[in-house]
């Protein structure tokens, strides 16, 4: 039960850190044209893997030029995190694209198009409709 915590704690710090990272630390541009937003952290039991998500609001375009820049910059991500986290073996980082805000938000779009034809439809004579 410790070594899950510790993995859900490391986790945590490593998202800490790479937000900060892209507020202020990768200068590369094609990070730069993006929003970008870590939407979650899963490091392996060993410490030795993790995957970070990221959420990038864009075009396709935008988005692949954004993923393409914070691939490019992993090997500068993992050496900030062994020198700010000062843990004895760096995990090496993966990014990877999190599709679940779009997903959310195409839903939610379903839900008030639905809820708007419901009060159209509610709004007309019964009679007129045909089923």
């Amino acid at each position: 039960m410790a070594q899950g915590r510790r993995v859900e704690r490391v986790a945590s710090l490593i998202r800490r850190e790479v937000s900060q990272l892209l507020i202020a630390g990768i200068r590369d541009d094609r990070v730069t044209d993006g929003i970008v937003t870590v939407t979650e952290v899963e490091v392996s039991g060993d410490l030795q893997h993790c995957k970070i998500f990221v959420s990038i609001l864009g075009d396709q375009q935008q988005k692949l030029n954004v993923l393409e820049g914070l691939q490019a910059a992993s090997g500068f991500i993992r050496g900030e995190l062994g020198r700010r986290l000062q843990m004895r073996r760096v995990p090496d980082v993966v990014i990877q694209l999190d599709g679940g805000i779009e997903k959310g938000a195409s839903v939610l779009n379903l839900l008030n198009e639905l809820k708007v034809q419901r009060e159209f439809n509610g709004n007309k004579d019964p009679e007129s409709e045909t089923i």
